[in-house]
């Protein structure tokens, strides 16, 4: 992908989300409950947490029974907003995943819930990888989700847009896809094998220690989960 066109779908998810934050918020009122694990499991008490993404902060309702040391950071304005209005003694900012910040070796543990996923070209999604590994500290965990594509209509945009790519009109990636919110506007978003997240975090220097998929009770939610630590 060209750095030009990765920079416009940077700025207008950046744009999207402050365009439907509200709405967005108050559809997603709560944590996905399928990943609770990645807090019981791997955060203690007193970790210094660095939430990249956090949206409407929800995923405190995890991890405040754990740690108070939560920042948490949106580029949306209207997200940071929201949260801070849902959760007004938490630390929430704005700031871009992609130049961080915090200082070197700063916090014991990154969770970054449904974000990467947004960042356009194989280079940006490198640089977002290597930047969570600069402020996090040695040992420390960076912890992640991805969508995992499943149902039909998922499959139906790949093959649509990886069809236009091939005839030469779509700027995209193989692999990206624009994905309607109502009439409102389209997001981005990239479709991550298994193989691929994996290979795109050890290639940030990461080590891989877990990596799996992960669904709802319903099973009409999937993603990809992913524990690497620095060392």
């Amino acid at each position: 992908m060209k750095k030009e066109y990765a920079e416009y779908i940077l700025a207008k998810t950046k744009q999207d989300y402050n365009l439907i934050g509200e709405e967005f918020s108050r559809t997603r009122r709560a944590p996905w409950e399928e990943i609770k694990f990645l807090a019981d499991d791997y955060l203690s008490v007193g970790d210094k947490v660095l939430d990249i993404g956090c949206g409407n902060g929800r995923l405190l309702e995890f991890l405040l029974k754990i740690t108070a040391d939560y920042t948490g950071i949106d580029n949306s304005e209207k997200l940071i907003e929201v949260a801070r209005k849902k959760y007004p003694a938490a630390k929430f900012q704005t700031a871009d995943g992609l130049k961080l910040p915090f200082p070197d070796n700063y916090f014991d543990i990154i969770y970054s819930i449904a974000v990467l996923h947004h960042i356009p070209s194989k280079e940006l999604r490198l640089r977002f990888c290597e930047e969570a590994k600069r402020v996090l500290r040695h040992g420390g965990l960076m912890i992640l989700t991805v969508w995992k594509f499943h149902q039909l209509n998922d499959f139906a945009r790949l093959l649509k847009y990886a069809a236009l790519k091939l005839i030469g009109c779509s700027q995209l990636d193989f692999g990206d896809i624009w994905e309607p919110w109502g009439r409102k506007t389209e997001r981005y978003y990239h479709w991550f094998s298994q193989n691929e997240l994996k290979n795109l975090v050890s290639g940030a220097g990461l080590k891989i220690r877990r990596i799996g998929g992960v669904k709802n009770k319903r099973g009409n939610r999937q993603n990809y989960f992913l524990v690497a630590e620095k060392s």
